[in-house]
């Protein structure tokens, strides 16, 4: 089940990238999103570290909130470093995009174990 939920943070990314690069029309070649998401996906690998070393479980929002906070901000510093330039605009377009689906996911899952959990009070 873990493997799921890595799974669907590497989605959110990469489906990012892959919007970006086609709206630009940078296209969608294998290299391509490897040379744009691999900034991205280091911020992604150390929210899940931070995440991980807290106790907290991955698929919790708060959880999320750190890991979308970690894929941005290391993702626009590397993405600075590697000379890929950021723009204000495209930090805010990020922040959006990942913060929808990467929360969204978690909000979802939150919401099914509520329906599925057996309500103490009724």
């Amino acid at each position: 089940m873990r493997t799921a939920w890595v799974a669907m943070d590497v989605a959110a990314v990469e489906l990012f990238v892959g919007i970006g690069r086609n709206v630009h029309a940078h296209g969608v070649s294998l290299t391509g999103m490897a040379s744009t998401s691999w900034p991205f996906l280091s911020g992604l690998a150390l929210g899940w570290l931070i995440v991980a070393a807290g106790r907290r479980s991955l698929t919790t929002v708060p959880g999320g909130v750190v890991v979308v906070i970690s894929t941005v901000t290391l993702g626009m510093i590397l993405r600075v470093i590697a000379g890929q330039g950021t723009a204000f605009a495209f930090i805010l377009v990020a922040f959006g995009f990942l913060g929808a689906t990467m929360l969204g996911w978690r909000a979802a899952a939150l919401g099914l174990r509520r329906v599925r959990s057996p309500n103490p009070t009724s």
